[in-house]
């Protein structure tokens, strides 16, 4: 069996803490390969405005081409609208019953997972890895046996949404032409 981490998310954009985490996962031995997941619509974030699924699928390929271990997915462009990673996970094991799928998500999903449509049938067919972050309370509840937070794992402060505000930000400060 293959393990497969899914490591889902709009990926809006993608930067090098997405890398550093799927790394992260990548060498601590738990995982073979880790997928990259683009999400069209996150059903938390039906009102942000994302750029085209399609374009952020090729800007997440264009940067896994150099980790021969990492993958692009496109199944959530394949998928009814909006997004459940529950129902990403069981059409992905359908589809490839040679692999054992473990969810990515960070303390900060973790803090509201329990909000995660079907989030008790992911909690009892897939285990949950954790990588921790700033600023979210990166605690497991008590019974949650196959989430598992990896507690030592270097925190970064980094995120898509600071990463398009400061280029917002540095559009709006540019001198403009006369």
């Amino acid at each position: 069996m293959i393990r497969t981490g899914i490591f889902g998310g709009s990926f809006y954009p993608i930067h090098y803490g997405h890398i550093a985490v799927a790394d992260y996962f990548h060498r601590s031995g738990l995982l073979d390969e880790i997928w990259f997941v683009v999400s069209p619509l996150n059903p938390f974030k039906q009102n942000r405005l994302l750029s085209v699924a399609e374009d952020r699928l090729r800007e997440v390929s264009e940067v896994l081409k150099d980790h021969p271990c990492f993958r692009v997915c496109d199944i959530e462009l394949r998928l009814p609208r909006p997004s459940y990673t529950s129902r990403t996970l069981r059409v992905l094991s359908e589809q490839y019953p040679d692999r054992v799928f473990s969810l990515i998500i960070g303390g900060d999903n973790l803090d509201k997972f329990a909000r995660w449509k079907d989030y008790e049938y992911i909690l009892a067919n897939y285990d949950v890895l954790v990588y921790p972050r700033p600023g979210a309370s990166n605690k497991v509840p008590e019974g949650w046996d196959r989430v598992r937070l990896f507690a030592d794992a270097p925190q970064m402060d980094i995120s898509s949404t600071r990463i398009r505000q400061s280029s917002s930000q540095d559009s709006h400060n540019k001198p403009r032409e006369s």
